[in-house]
């Protein structure tokens, strides 16, 4: 019998974080206000980490931190401190892709343990060994990587392996772009993408400007660079098998309902697999949780053999999801049946709405009795993050979401 492999899961926020670990992820990474790749993802203030750190570590969790820029000059001048602060906060690991700053961490954060970011490119055997070698405990390995290179890896090296098996795929080579640094001056490899390669081209030739030619027989234009969303949750028995100790999800910049509902799907399959390895099978209501969250097509991304067109999305850029994610429970009073929900959407009454949970149940029901903060009946909470009192069927939990079909 294989390991258990861990659950990681992004947290771009105290919020998501949350979600993240009460629906199942056994670790979460996070990035603080600087030096990570998700400048525009919320991100955690010094004390924010701390919080996390013990939120997740009092429920037997874990939190790591990312610092995982290329940095230049200034910025391994301002590394030190704020390294041997990470170095106080009691996070259980730094992610890091650059030598140097890893040679620094090493230095300033000698307590926390060191992973190596898929932005290091770590491609081969002999890779990973050297930053075992190195002092590195965990290396994540490049998304660009097959089932079989993974598994000759695992045969090689004694390291613990994460992979990615969920979100978004990068264009560029295990995410090393320029095309944000030329097109919109904001450095990729520094946190700042502006995703250019999710934009809408056309192709203009230099003696005709203002003729815009499409690639593709289509009037929008064509999508170049725009690649479907990876999903190995079909393949979990061939992932686990493997041997890696970590599965990841990416999106540190999703929402709240992308954070728990991909969660809560990879978790119960990976728990259903351990229950029974040899009567595993890949349920329906696990990839319908998945269609549920804002996301583009899904792809096996290079697990099985190189991507080809068909990996690709050439008519749009733009996310699909079958459900909307309308409130968020706060608390439930027993005695009355009702529930204080923070609104996130439009709710109004006679809406069916879905109650999605950490751990209790699921269910269906309408809305059929809303009352404002002040006590009064009405008919929809119109203000955004409105609070308001909802009549519940059967109990609800804090965290529940509530979502409705679109």
């Amino acid at each position: 019998m294989v390991k258990k492999p861990e659950l990681l899961a992004p947290a771009g926020n105290m919020e998501k974080l949350k979600m993240a670990l009460l629906y199942g992820a056994d670790a979460v990474y996070l990035g603080g206000k600087q030096f990570g790749l998700r400048a525009f993802g919320g991100n955690f203030s010094n004390e924010e980490l701390k919080e996390a750190v013990e939120f997740a570590h009092n429920l037997n969790k874990k939190v790591y931190v990312t610092v995982n820029i290329f940095p230049h000059n200034s910025d391994i001048e301002m590394l030190p401190e704020y390294l041997a602060f990470l170095n106080t906060t009691g996070a259980d690991a730094l992610l890091v892709a650059d030598i140097g700053l890893f040679m620094l961490a090493k230095k300033y954060a000698p307590d926390i343990e060191l992973h190596i970011s898929t932005q290091a490119n770590n491609t081969n055997w002999a890779t990973v060994d050297a930053w075992h070698n190195m002092g590195a405990s965990r290396v994540v390995l490049a998304r660009e990587l097959s089932k079989d290179e993974i598994s000759v890896i695992r045969q090689k090296c004694s390291v613990e392996l994460e992979m990615f098996v969920h979100g978004a795929m990068c264009i560029s080579y295990s995410g090393r772009c320029l095309l944000s640094n030329y097109m919109t001056g904001r450095d990729s490899n520094r946190g700042s993408c502006a995703q250019p390669c999710r934009w809408k081209y056309s192709l203009v030739e230099e003696k005709r400007p203002g003729q815009y030619f499409p690639i593709e027989e289509d009037e929008r234009g064509t999508f170049i660079f725009n690649s479907k969303d990876l999903c190995l949750l079909p393949y979990l028995p061939d992932v686990i098998e493997s041997g890696v100790d970590s599965l990841k999800i990416e999106g540190r910049m999703k929402s709240v309902h992308y954070a728990a509902s991909v969660v809560k799907a990879y978790r119960m399959a990976i728990d259903s697999y351990f229950e029974n390895p040899e009567a595993f099978a890949v349920k329906e209501e696990w990839l319908e949780e998945l269609e549920k969250v804002s996301h583009r097509s899904y792809t096996t991304g290079f697990y099985y053999g190189k991507p080809t067109e068909k990996d690709q999305i050439y008519t749009s850029s733009s996310y699909i999801q079958t459900s909307d994610f309308v409130g968020l429970v706060l608390d439930y009073d027993e005695s009355t049946g009702f529930a204080t929900v923070e609104q996130r959407n439009n709710m109004k009454l006679g809406q069916e709405i879905e109650v999605f949970q950490p751990q209790l149940p699921g269910y269906r029901q309408l809305l059929g009795e809303m009352y404002n903060d002040e006590g009064e009946a009405i008919e929809v909470a119109p203000h955004p993050q409105q609070i308001v009192k909802i009549r519940m069927e059967a109990p609800v939990e804090p965290y529940a979401i509530l979502r409705r079909d679109i």
